[in-house]
């Protein structure tokens, strides 16, 4: 019998298909559509000069280009599938669904197809690091595993290869959530905060697009929530499956949670298992404590307790998240480009020392309210290095901190990494810890958070 995936695939033949964006991600899709005999129509606003090597090898995997400001204007397509980055009500969308057009998402084709098992997640801090706990777990408990998603990976192109046995976990974003109707068989919210703002257009919206990941479940849906995360955790109203919850700070009836002896441990209506000291973790903070936590609650009953211990045990984290770069003349360098908004930088590496440390931040603005962490800089930094166009908002908000003295925390305002980086050198003294967090996007600056990671770490190997 054919299957699903054989018979949508079989059923672009003929038919033009626009992808939004010509990037790596889409390359794959434009080899995987046109193998199928589909007409693909690669679309973007940049320029052919401007998207380089790309622009090449989309034409090569067999696509037709459509550059420029008018990228959108008169598509003729039979599906559309845009970038999570766009708005699903965009006018050129709108009118383009107006006219019979599907308009789609790699992500939701996938969910559509996907014969084995999807455990997906998402939150404003901590998605990425979860996610990956997931999927080492399951690879070391001998699961065949298909990671990606927000996490930098499109899966859609892999799907002719997954077996009904493998798993797929996969990370997502509220702009892939937002226009999606089918969840997860596991689902895991790992919190809720204010994020995104310069694009959602306003803050219920961010929150119904996270919760789209537990709406669509089934009675057969299990869904992971933050116990101490009151937005999180008002999903719960809408569960149809199983609800299991973490906690740091209370007890669980179902789920995993940190006692108050420092172990780790999951209940399951009256049982309890007590898994491991939290110190044995090998990535530092107490937001990894709870990555853990969200972790062992997605993946209990298919992941022996010793296999959860020894990747706790192990496993080293992710890149650009507290990632140790080099010590130097008794200074410690991290670089935790991943600190995107506030609450990460807050819950990341403004908790992870028990001294006050040197802070490089600021870059593109979301439009979020930084008074979290104005609160908590001046017993945290001793020196606040500034950049990017959050510099003024960050500002302010240590000032306006009820614990601000005047040059507690100092701070020193730059126009680049590269005087980010040699200001830091400069002050710091053995002994110092000297942290890149931005509380911020990178997009004024840098092509995304990876590449403001890589430059940060350069500079500081390059460091005399």
């Amino acid at each position: 019998m054919e299957s699903a995936v054989q018979r949508f695939l079989t059923s672009l033949q003929g038919k033009t298909i626009a992808l939004c964006g010509i990037g790596g991600s889409n390359l794959p899709l434009i080899r995987l559509f046109a193998g199928y005999g589909a007409k693909v129509l690669a679309c973007d606003k940049r320029d052919r000069e401007a998207l380089g090597e790309n622009a090449v090898l989309a034409e090569q995997a067999g696509a037709q280009l459509r550059l420029g400001d008018g990228y959108l204007e008169n598509l003729s397509a039979d599906i559309i599938f845009r970038t999570p980055g766009m708005k699903y009500t965009m006018p050129e969308l709108t009118e383009a669904r107006s006219h019979g057009v599907a308009v789609t998402s790699e992500m939701e084709i996938f969910f559509d197809l996907c014969p084995c098992p999807i455990i997906a997640v998402t939150g404003s801090d901590g998605k990425t690091t979860t996610t990956t706990i997931i999927s080492e777990f399951l690879k070391a408990s001998g699961f065949r595993v298909h990671l990606g998603g927000n996490i930098g990976r499109p899966l859609l192109p892999d799907i002719e290869s997954i077996r009904p046995e493998d798993v797929a976990v996969v990370e997502l974003s509220s702009f892939q959530l937002i226009s999606m109707r089918k969840s997860p068989d596991v689902a895991v919210v790992t919190n809720v905060a204010p994020n995104h703002l310069d694009v959602h257009k306003d803050m219920q919206e961010y929150i119904d697009a996270k919760k789209n990941l537990v709406l669509h479940q089934n009675a057969f849906g299990k869904a992971v929530l933050n116990l101490d995360n009151a937005i999180a955790l008002s999903f719960a109203d809408c569960l149809r499956g199983e609800g299991r919850f973490f906690s740091r700070r209370q007890k669980c009836t179902n789920g995993a949670y940190l006692r108050e002896d420092g172990r780790i441990v999951y209940a399951s209506f009256g049982e309890e298992t007590d898994i491991m000291p939290a110190c044995d973790i090998k990535i530092p903070g107490l937001h990894n404590i709870e990555n853990y936590l969200a972790a062992i609650s997605a993946v209990w009953g298919m992941v022996p307790v010793e296999t959860i211990r020894q990747v706790a045990s192990t496993f080293g984290g992710v890149e650009h998240r507290a990632e140790l770069v080099r010590e130097l003349h008794g200074v410690r360098y991290y670089n935790d480009a991943i600190g995107t908004s506030p609450t990460r930088t807050v819950k990341g590496m403004l908790s992870l020392f028990d001294q006050k440390i040197i802070l490089i931040a600021g870059g593109y603005d979301k439009k979020i309210p930084y008074d979290e962490m104005g609160e908590v800089l001046p017993d945290t930094v001793k020196l606040l290095i500034l950049m990017g166009a959050t510099a003024d908002k960050i500002e302010a908000a240590a000032k306006a901190s009820s614990h601000y003295r005047e040059g507690c925390p100092r701070i020193l305002r730059v126009s680049s990494m590269e005087e980010a980086v040699a200001a830091a050198r400069k002050e710091a003294q053995p002994g110092d810890i000297v942290a890149m967090s931005p509380a911020s996007a990178s997009f004024d600056m840098y092509k995304n958070f990876a590449e403001k990671g890589l430059h940060f770490k350069r500079l500081v190997q390059e460091l005399e």
